[in-house]
């Protein structure tokens, strides 16, 4: 069943009321995140599985990122169909709002190697990164997800910063792209267009999320965002510069930006692909652009943070959401992109439209176009995030 679209859309939630900003002026939480007291070692801080004799998970994840009866809110299909497969009772928290709050929340346990209280998170790729850098996550048995093993998507195996597929596994994904509205705007192709064309100047809004922004600017001027110098950094940078200074980009934004698009306040921005979603199924003149440059590619991730006392418990749950027909059911309500092969199959029972979205379900014309933002160390995200804020004014 479609959903309306949600007040706040999960990925806008990305920028949160802690935004990189704050913290990096601030130089608190993360200018320790990867000192050596805080790094662990899988020798070093040992976590002790009670799976066999506890039948329970703590399962901690963002708000609206999970299906929910229509008629009764209390109620979470798959979820709930879980238990009653497995008898593994799963205490679920939607207390994950912003990426870098989290990771304030629970720094201090995971660098003293204590418990957060936390069996499964589900956090954004460059977080998922930072956390297997201090060494705070714990491995996965790849014989006890044999979903995954058969199931992930190509385009979301041997990541940078989880080469082995062992210690994080996609919830869901998105594409960073464009958006336009018809209504007030001709069709646009290219992320140059956005930033340069005089019908668009001061009409146009981009994305705070520093990955997404500078990964399709990147793309633009034919470079990799996977893989790139500081160099072309700046480069891409000051193409964005110069687009701010010429009142070209209205403003930056979090997900707020999905009502002025349906307003037609803006005409047209960097967004994310399950707002265009959700927009789209109200307005069809809320149009969709894979940049001809090409698409950002991120995911939120599933891990086991160290000293969790359930590992087997969330690997069993991790592989049931590798199940093409749960996965089928749970992005029909969330709309984004489902990173489980044979979903769009079981999709087409429950909603044939949305089996045929490309949004959710990607051929691979658009999955060849996507990139992934480049895994950065400590030193490389603090000089880049700098820089990016400065240039947007946060």
């Amino acid at each position: 069943m479609r959903t309306p679209l949600k007040p706040l859309a999960r990925r806008g939630l990305l920028t949160g009321t802690l935004g990189s900003a704050a913290l990096f002026a601030a130089g608190g939480a993360l200018a320790g995140c990867g000192t050596k007291a805080a790094t662990q070692t899988e020798e070093g801080c040992k976590s002790e599985d009670l799976s066999a004799s506890e039948k329970k998970l703590a399962f901690a994840n963002w708000p609206q990122y999970l299906d929910v009866d229509e008629k009764d809110e209390s109620k979470r299909p798959t979820l709930d169909a879980f238990f009653k497969k497995t008898g593994i009772q799963v205490t679920y928290t939607e207390d994950i709002n912003d990426n870098n709050e989290f990771f304030g929340k629970v720094q201090n346990q995971l660098a003293a190697c204590q418990s957060t209280g936390r069996d499964l998170m589900v956090l954004t790729d460059w977080m998922a990164a930072r956390m297997i850098r201090l060494g705070w996550i714990q491995k996965l048995d790849k014989a006890k997800l044999p979903n995954v093993e058969a199931n992930l998507l190509p385009s979301l195996r041997n990541r940078a910063f989880d080469s082995d597929n062992q210690l994080a596994v996609p919830w869901q994904s998105g594409l960073a792209c464009l958006a336009y509205n018809a209504r007030v705007t001709k069709e646009i192709r290219t992320v140059d267009e956005l930033l340069t064309r005089p019908d668009l100047k001061g009409k146009v809004t981009a994305l705070s999320e520093m990955r997404d922004t500078m990964g399709l600017l990147l793309q633009s001027n034919g470079h990799d965002p996977s893989n790139f110098t500081t160099a072309q950094f700046d480069d891409a940078l000051n193409k964005l510069k110069k687009a701010v200074d010429s009142k070209q980009i209205r403003k930056f934004t979090g997900n707020d930006y999905a009502p002025d698009l349906a307003k037609g306040d803006i005409a047209a921005c960097i967004a994310w692909s399950g707002d265009v979603v959700q927009l789209g199924f109200e307005d069809e003149k809320i149009k969709f652009v894979a940049p001809e440059s090409g698409v950002m590619l991120w995911s939120d991730n599933m891990l086991v943070p160290n000293k969790a006392t359930h590992r087997a418990n969330a690997e069993e749950m991790i592989n049931y959401y590798y199940d093409p027909a749960v996965a089928a059911q749970l992005a029909a309500y969330v709309n984004y992109i489902c990173p489980v092969k044979g979903a769009q199959a079981e999709m087409e029972k429950i909603d044939p439209d949305l089996a045929q979205n490309p949004l959710i379900f990607p051929d691979e014309a658009m999955l060849s176009k996507s990139k992934a933002f480049m895994a950065l160390d400590e030193k490389q995200e603090k000089e880049y995030e700098s820089k990016f804020q400065q240039v947007i004014g946060a």
